[in-house]
């Protein structure tokens, strides 16, 4: 099995959405796009959202309920009139946490400097719709996304609408999009934007308080909270075919469901650490109806900000590899480099970065770096998580049993 292109897990089909991603370890499932097309009259806008009617129910079994009760008491009094002069209420007790007076690093303090310049984002395709959030990359109009947010834009007659947080709307297009990293920068015509500042990730540590914002079922502007519950999760996230993102993902508990896709995971400074991309659902539950049970995962914002530069500046992005193919069907320690050509591909590429590093067909990759690597996917996206010209410290079992560190220069793959 290749290293740079292993076989997505399938998902169980979601006909009204775009391609959506797929994750591992097994009951992870997309966050994607929420497969809404809006009707052809659909006015954009000011628009008004529908209370769920399961909402309304609730509602009006409260008010009854409450009307009861008032029944109840007014049966006790007497029939004097109950209507007072003066209400007589007690006074207000100021706080001194009035509008703009919460500290810049409160939860409050944040949503108010994120909040302008998230966005939700809309596509219209021949086979139905999608939507999801984004972020402003530059004032100038660079917003940054999932690429399975504006996949199915692909296709011919679609369209593409970025809605911003004081209600304006602009038609946007797509300026480089990658499944390798499921990430996507769109443009729109725009000037005077705040763009949000794309934050340090390696120094992010589990327990950090964390801010994610986005618009989830289209609730555009909802800002949830949590901790960075764990790093560096091997996340494949694909749509089951060949689209397959591999992503070395912050986990957070903060609550995340389909249409946050896309949207920032900010720290306490405000600064982007993540961008949402996916949530994780118990086996046996439908790619389409599952929710947050805490377990969402984000790309962390040092590989975010590599992937949109090259997208900006040439539309395609690349990755580094290590010219290898991987034994899917092994299963003792670590992952074994396969020992038969695949494809017509040779085990360890010829003249490839395993090769100058003296890797040969059988042998088995045990660490990356000191971290120990227990499945493919595993190895793939620690490889992934660096940068073509950097270099990996690889322990490696030769098929004697001996061990022995390599120094392995990574290599880029091909444009496209």
């Amino acid at each position: 099995m290749p290293v740079t292109d292993l076989p997505p897990v399938p998902l169980p089909a979601d006909p009204g959405a775009a391609p959506a991603p797929g994750l591992l370890p097994p009951g992870v499932l997309p966050m994607p796009d929420l497969g809404v097309a809006p009707s052809a009259g659909r006015r954009r806008g000011g628009r008004r959202r529908r209370v769920p009617l399961a909402v309304v129910a609730g509602l009006v079994v409260a008010a009854f309920g409450a009307g009861l009760v008032g029944g109840v008491v007014g049966a006790r009094i007497e029939r004097d009139d109950p209507h007072l002069a003066d209400a007589g209420l007690p006074a207000t007790v100021g706080t001194g946490t009035g509008t703009g007076d919460r500290a810049p690093d409160s939860v409050a303090g944040i949503a108010s400097t994120v909040l302008p310049s998230v966005v939700s984002i809309e596509v219209t395709s021949a086979t139905g719709g999608s939507t999801g959030s984004g972020l402003v990359l530059r004032q100038d109009g660079y917003i940054l996304t999932n690429h399975h947010v504006v996949a199915s834009a692909a296709g011919s007659g679609a369209s593409i609408v970025v809605l911003f947080a004081d209600g304006s709307q602009l038609a946007a297009t797509v300026v480089g999009s990658t499944s390798d990293y499921d990430l996507a920068v769109l443009k729109v015509e725009a000037e005077g934007l705040t763009p949000l500042v794309l934050g340090d990730s390696d120094a992010v540590q589990v327990g950090d308080p964390v801010v994610a914002v986005g618009a989830p079922l289209g609730l555009a502007g909802t800002v949830t909270t949590g901790i960075v519950s764990a790093l560096n999760r091997p996340v494949a996230a694909g749509d089951g075919a060949e689209e397959t993102a591999f992503i070395n993902a912050i986990q957070t508990d903060a609550a995340i469901n389909p249409g946050n896709s896309g949207g920032p995971l900010v720290n306490a400074a405000g600064e982007v650490v993540g961008i949402n991309s996916a949530i994780a659902q118990p086996p046996g539950t439908a790619a389409t109806s599952g929710g947050s049970i805490g377990l969402g995962f984000a790309i962390p914002s040092n590989q975010a900000r590599r992937t949109a530069e090259q997208l900006i500046e040439s539309g395609v992005a690349t990755y580094p590899v290590i010219g290898v193919l991987l034994d899917g069907a092994y299963t003792g320690e670590g992952v074994q480099v396969a020992t038969e050509p695949q494809g017509g591909q040779q085990p360890v590429t010829p003249d490839g970065p395993a090769d100058r590093a003296g890797i040969r067909a059988g042998d088995v990759i045990l660490s990356i770096d000191g971290r120990p690597v227990t499945a493919s996917d595993e190895l793939v996206v620690a490889i992934r998580a660096r940068t073509p010209g950097e270099a990996v410290t690889l322990r490696v079992r030769e098929a004697g049993g001996a061990e022995r560190d390599v120094r392995v220069v990574l290599d880029e793959s091909a444009p496209g």
